[in-house]
């Protein structure tokens, strides 16, 4: 039964909601919340169901999107040393919504292992993250004896 127009679809409504009251106890306050109920149904007749929507398939298994050299990106398969710029540019999306999407770890890394070390062993060599040595604080520069400006004028 497909109903085709809304006169239809009422009388439809009218008459399984009295069939339905009238071999069961239902409570008057009830009843406009089982018209709508029954309305509903039938106006969403023919109509495919509404699934939830699923998570999608990634590129690569997500178990070989990590390799020392590189990233795999689960959206598009590209390799990468650095996901999280691709992401945005391609995606607009963050790497927690990424993660998110894709059912990962918090500490799933962005950045391939050993780029990671490589920027690493960089930033030590040039002295980044090191705290420099105190310098010692300047001598306190020696008191002036003698007068002040208004006593030497006169």
């Amino acid at each position: 039964m497909k109903p085709t127009s809304s006169d239809e679809v009422r009388k439809h409504t009218v008459q399984i909601v009295a069939a339905h009251v009238s071999h069961n106890s239902v409570a008057p306050s009830d009843l406009p919340a089982l018209i709508e109920q029954v309305y509903g149904a039938l106006t969403g007749l023919g109509k495919p169901a509404v699934t939830a929507p699923s998570r999608p398939e990634p590129a690569v298994p997500v178990r070989k999107s990590v390799t020392p050299d590189y990233i795999v990106c689960l959206e598009d398969g590209k390799k990468l040393k650095m996901l999280k710029r691709h992401l945005q540019a391609a995606y607009n999306m963050t790497p927690d919504e990424y993660r998110e999407r894709w059912g990962l770890p918090a500490d799933y890394p962005m950045v391939a292992p050993n780029y990671a070390k490589q920027r690493s062993s960089l930033a030590k060599s040039i002295g980044l993250g090191t705290r420099r040595p105190a310098e010692p604080a300047p001598a306190p520069a020696p008191a002036k004896s003698g007068r002040g400006r208004k006593a030497a004028a006169k």
